[in-house]
């Protein structure tokens, strides 16, 4: 990996970053995987990273070759679209969608200033829509690689959507996908089959194990961690709980959203906690401590899920057994049998099956677990974010880095 010595301030290229997600701190617990591989880039690229406002963010923090800097879209009473993640927003408050059209036009001033302020080189744009949209409206000079996290690709449809989602495609210069699936699918769409590349975000693999030194497993300790909506699965989670012996292992659901009463309500009488939201120190801790990490993702009624979560791939970093979903993505990172178990999405009985025999099996636990660990170092943040930079390299006619593609 090239340093910052390698590269003299003068010859340093611009990168912008437009994206919707990001941490109002480095640990507050929001998903850190946009902020994670723009450190990567500011290795080599003197970065700016566009976002949306949201409560308690300073307005701009810098840090040395990464600035964020926020925008307003709305006015601050109502302003909380992009608190979280959008789609999920929008599904969990009808009336949030009187913020997509002021929050589009208003990335799009902001981008079109931080542009004529900055002089990028290059775009990095995370989401075809909305950032897309603001790019076709903004940047249409520069060049771009685009990164679908998920739903931008699975949930998204229609029409008018399909159109703007070809153009933004079009218009790209690199795109990259979490999955297989989603690259076939954002070939058909749209996207050049040449610049088209599967490159998940990975996990800060030494940071989530730093975070995590010391803690020790705990018996028929089992975890879940992500947003509580439809795709994550967890309603399907419970109900493979309750088929389970009512003794001997108790379920840790980290994490926040519109479907927590619901599922609260769903794991009256088990021995399930809910958590909460927890920071990225918290979050590490907890799976160090947990024999079991489950992961019961399935597609959404929207179409919507999950490309390749992060969580999953910390968990396997820190050596828990897992039990999850056979659906693209996931089954790239867990090799079944080997790295963790697969089970159908949806079926709440084999999920009951695989952890009621992993529960009953700790050589078999400490095998999976061994094995996820060391799988995990394949999907470092660090060597998927020089593959991202070498994306950048090669939009901006420098010297090239090997991207190569995941398989």
């Amino acid at each position: 990996m090239s340093t910052d010595a390698d590269l003299p301030a003068a010859r340093r290229p611009r990168l912008l970053v437009v994206a919707s997600t990001y941490p109002t701190a480095a640990d507050d617990g929001t998903p850190g995987f946009v902020r994670d591989i723009a450190l990567v880039e500011a290795e080599e690229f003197d970065t700016l990273v566009l976002v949306p406002r949201v409560p308690g963010a300073a307005r701009e923090e810098r840090s040395g070759h990464l600035t964020v800097r926020r925008f307003r879209y709305f006015p601050r009473r109502w302003e909380d679209l992009a608190d979280g993640a959008i789609l999920e927003n929008l599904r969990g408050r009808k009336s949030r969608w009187l913020q997509v059209l002021p929050f589009v036009l208003a990335e799009s001033l902001a981008l079109r200033r931080a542009i004529r302020a900055y002089r990028p080189d290059v775009l990095h744009v995370h989401w075809i829509l909305p950032q897309g949209a603001a790019a076709l409206l903004a940047a249409r000079k520069l060049p771009w690689l685009v990164t679908t996290l998920g739903g931008d690709v699975y949930a998204l449809s229609g029409p008018i959507i399909d159109r703007l989602k070809r153009a933004v495609l079009r218009r790209a210069g690199a795109v990259t996908a979490m999955n297989s699936d989603m690259a076939a699918r954002l070939i058909a769409q749209g996207a050049p089959p040449a610049a088209t590349h599967v490159l998940p975000m990975g996990a800060d693999v030494e940071a989530i194990r730093t975070a995590a030194a010391g803690e020790e497993q705990v018996p028929g300790r089992m975890m879940f961690a992500g947003r509580l909506v439809e795709k994550k699965g967890v309603a399907v989670l419970l109900d493979a709980l309750r088929r389970l012996p009512a003794t001997g292992w108790t379920l840790d659901v980290v994490g926040d959203g519109h479907l927590r009463a619901e599922l609260t309500r769903l794991a009256d009488g088990l021995p399930v906690t809910f958590r909460g939201q927890l920071s990225r120190a918290e979050l590490a801790r907890s799976y160090a401590r947990a024999e079991i990490a489950v992961v019961p993702s399935v597609p959404a009624a929207s179409g919507d899920q999950d490309g390749l979560p992060v969580t999953l791939l910390e968990a396997m970093a820190l050596g828990c057994a897992v039990v999850a979903s056979e659906i693209p993505g996931i089954d790239a990172a867990v090799v079944h049998g080997e790295s963790g178990v697969l089970v159908p999405p949806g079926d709440a009985q084999a999920l009951a099956d695989a952890v009621e025999a992993l529960l009953a099996d700790p050589d078999r636990r400490a095998k999976l677990g061994a094995a996820a660990r060391s799988r995990a170092e394949e999907f470092s943040v660090a060597g998927f974010g020089a593959r991202y930079r070498g994306l950048l390299w090669d939009l901006v006619g420098g010297r090239s880095q090997p991207v190569g593609r995941y398989r």
